[in-house]
C-alpha cells in the first residue's frame, strides 16, 4: 500500500466521500431547523430536536470506540453510512409524499448521532494506517478543511436551496450523500487490526482502554488538555455574541463578519497544515508559539473593542486554533497502538461532547453574575494557565 504520498487512492476515496456527506449534513440541518419552525412554530421543539440528536453521541462514544477496535473498520464505516443514508432518504421521501411526522425526524436524528459515534473514531483510527505517520498533520488538516469549508459553502447555499427547492429535496440530498460515501468506502483498502492477545470480554476491553490512557502520562495529559481547551474555549467563544449585542457600536451584523474572519482563519490554518510538511521533531517548536498567539488573541479580544483590531485577532485565533487541533489529533494517532485508537478517540469524543452543555450552562450563568468581557478573558487565561501546568507535548 502506497502510504508515502498523502493523496494516495485510499486517502482520496475516504476524503471525497466525507466531503460529500459533510456538505449534505450542513444543508440538512439548515433545512431541518427551518422546516421544524415552519411546521410547529416552536423554538422549544427545534431545540429539543437538536439536543436529542447530540445526546446519543455523548452517551455511546466510549462504548463505540471499543467496538471499533474489535471490528472490521472498513465495513463498520460502510454500514454506518448506509444506515444513515437509508434513514434520511426515508424522511425525504416521506416529506415529498406529505406523510412525514416530527417523530420520524427525531428518530432519524438519533440514528445519525448513534452512527456518528461509531463512524468518527473509526475514521480517526484508520488515518494512520492509510497515510505515512509523517503526513498525519497534513492528513488531519485536510479532513478538517472538509468540515470548515463545507460550513462556509454550505450555510449560504443551504439557505438558498431551502428557498428555491424546499426541505424535502435537501433531506434527500443528504441521504443520497451518505449512500455515495458508503459506496466510496467499499473501494478503500484498510488493514485489519492485528490483536497480539486474545480479545477480552467487552467491558474488560473498555477498562483496558481507559487504563492505557491513564497510564501513558503524555497521552493522559494531552487528553486532559484537549478537554480543558474545549471547555474554556467554548465558554469564551459563546459569549462573544452577547458581547457584540451589548456593545452599541458593534451589533449582530458585525458579529457575523467577525465569525466569518474566525472561520476563514481556521480554513487558512488547515490549508497551511495540509501543505506544510512539518517534521515531527519541529512540531513542538511550532505548537508552543501557536498556543501563545491563540490565547493572547482571545484574551485581548474583549478588552479593546475596536472592530478593525478584533477581526485581526479573530483571524489569527482561528488560524492558530486550526494548527493546534491538527497537531493534537496527529500526536494522539501516532502515540496510540492500532488496536487502541478506537477506544482512545471514543473516550475523547464522549468527554469533549459531554463538556459542551456544561460549558454553555456555566458560561451563561457567569455572564449573568459578572462582566461578559471579564468572563471571556478569564476563560482564555484559564486555558493558558492549564497549558503551563501540563507539560504535555514533550512527554508524548
Amino acid at each position: 500500500m502506497a502510504k508515502t504520498k498523502l493523496w494516495n487512492l485510499n486517502f482520496f476515496l475516504l476524503w471525497q466521500g466525507q466531503f460529500v456527506s459533510s456538505l449534505g449534513d450542513v444543508v440538512y440541518y439548515i433545512a431541518l431547523g427551518f422546516w421544524v419552525l415552519n411546521l410547529t412554530g416552536s423554538t422549544a421543539v427545534m431545540g429539543t430536536l437538536m439536543a436529542v440528536s447530540s445526546l446519543p453521541r455523548v452517551l455511546v462514544s466510549a462504548f463505540a470506540g471499543v467496538i471499533v477496535d474489535r471490528s472490521d473498520r472498513k465495513w463498520l464505516l460502510v454500514f454506518m453510512d448506509l444506515i444513515r443514508g437509508i434513514a434520511i432518504v426515508f424522511v425525504g421521501v416521506a416529506a415529498y409524499l406529505g406523510f412525514v411526522k416530527i417523530v420520524m425526524v427525531f428518530i432519524a436524528g438519533v440514528i445519525i448521532s448513534l452512527c456518528g459515534a461509531f463512524f468518527n473514531p473509526a475514521v480517526s483510527s484508520i488515518l494512520p494506517d492509510i497515510v505515512d505517520k509523517n503526513k498525519l498533520v497534513q492528513a488531519n488538516s485536510v479532513f478538517s478543511i472538509i468540515y470548515t469549508g463545507t460550513g462556509i459553502v454550505g450555510n449560504p447555499a443551504g439557505g438558498i436551496l431551502y428557498k428555491t427547492l424546499g426541505a424535502p429535496f435537501m433531506f434527500l440530498f443528504n441521504g443520497l450523500s451518505y449512500l455515495f460515501s458508503a459506496l466510496t468506502v467499499i473501494l478503500i483498502r484498510v488493514p485489519k487490526i492485528v490483536h497480539t492477545k486474545e480479545l477480552p470480554h467487552f467491558f474488560q476491553d473498555m477498562k483496558i482502554g481507559f487504563n492505557f490512557i491513564w497510564q501513558v502520562k503524555g497521552l493522559r495529559l494531552l487528553m486532559m488538555m484537549a478537554c480543558v481547551l474545549n471547555l474554556f474555549a467554548i465558554i469564551g467563544i459563546m459569549l462573544i455574541l452577547p458581547l457584540f449585542e451589548q456593545a452599541k457600536h458593534l451589533g449582530p451584523s458585525l458579529y457575523g463578519v467577525l465569525m466569518g474572519f474566525f472561520t476563514g482563519g481556521m480554513l487558512l490554518g488547515y490549508l497551511f497544515g495540509s501543505v506544510a510538511n512539518i517534521p515531527a521533531e519541529r512540531r513542538f517548536a511550532i505548537f508552543i508559539p501557536c498556543f501563545i498567539v491563540n490565547c493572547l488573541c482571545l484574551i485581548f479580544l474583549p478588552i479593546y473593542l475596536n472592530f478593525s483590531f478584533i477581526v485581526v485577532l479573530a483571524g489569527l485565533a482561528g488560524f492558530t486554533m486550526a494548527l493546534l487541533n491538527a497537531f493534537i489529533n496527529s500526536v494522539i494517532q501516532m502515540t496510540t497502538p492500532q488496536d487502541m485508537r478506537g477506544k482512545v478517540f471514543g473516550f475523547l469524543s464522549s468527554i469533549v461532547s459531554g463538556l459542551n452543555p456544561v460549558a454553555f450552562a456555566v458560561g451563561g450563568i457567569l455572564a449573568e453574575l459578572i462582566s461578559v468581557r471579564a468572563v471571556i478573558s478569564s476563560s482564555f487565561l484559564a486555558v493558558s494557565y492549564t497549558h503551563l501546568t501540563l507539560p504535555t507535548n514533550r512527554e508524548v
